[in-house]
């Protein structure tokens, strides 16, 4: 596999982030992993998880230093390995002051909790049912064998109520209006406007007060105390 490009990684990285990228980073990131396995897990992780950085709370380096400690943290190594691989200057420095395996260790686990690190932990993490979807079709699988081989009728019983019970189809959530059952009082009124204005209009019109023209170009002004036809 190719090392990593200034080109992909800066495409990979949020907006706000790529101009912080240049060659000579770059060319540093593909000298940190000697290993070819680890460098390009390294080099994977480094573009997969850079939607942490979306919110521009993290700076790039950080960032690369968390990635490169939950790389080796994948591949099997212990908090205190990784710590000591991703900041072996830091590390060294601890040594050299005295700092004694429980103090180190503290510091180890401290990082490993920085909500940056939690952040792209979360994102290698596989979901359970993904996970274990091939022991579910198992289950499945023995619970049909059982329904339809078992000599026992309460054991085939209790194996198809199971395979019913998390099998069955997805409830269709229905949405149920309901229209006139607490009618505002401001409906009411308008119902009662209209009818009265129907009633009106008929009699204006069978008394010849008003011709159909009339009554069909003609304006309603409603206020909360008095209808008015304005012909």
């Amino acid at each position: 596999m190719s090392d990593l490009t200034i080109d992909q990684f800066t495409r990979a990285l949020p907006k706000g982030v790529k101009t912080k990228v240049n060659q000579e980073m770059v060319d540093n990131l593909n000298g940190l992993m000697v290993d070819q396995q680890l460098r390009e897990n390294f080099r994977d992780n480094l573009l997969s998880f850079t939607g942490v950085m979306s919110d521009g709370k993290y700076k790039i380096n950080d960032y690369i230093n968390a990635v490169r400690y939950v790389s080796h943290k994948l591949l099997g190594s212990s908090n205190i390995e990784a710590y000591t691989k991703t900041f072996p200057d830091r590390f060294q420095r601890l040594v050299n002051e005295g700092a004694d395996d429980k103090t180190i260790s503290s510091y180890c686990a401290a990082y490993n909790k920085t909500q940056l690190v939690m952040k792209i932990t979360e994102q290698t993490l596989v979901p359970t049912h993904v996970l274990n979807a091939d022991n579910f079709q198992k289950a499945i699988n023995t619970q049909v064998q059982l329904m339809t081989t078992a000599n026992s009728e309460k054991v085939r019983s209790d194996a198809a109520n199971s395979l019913l019970t998390h099998l069955k189809p997805p409830e269709t959530k229905k949405v149920e209006l309901e229209i006139g059952m607490k009618e505002d009082k401001a409906i009411n009124d308008l119902r009662a406007t209209t009818q009265a204005l129907v009633e009106q209009q008929k009699k204006m019109l069978n008394d010849g007060s008003a011709t159909p023209q009339q009554i069909a170009h003609s304006e309603i002004v409603i206020d909360a105390e008095v209808e008015v036809i304005n012909e």
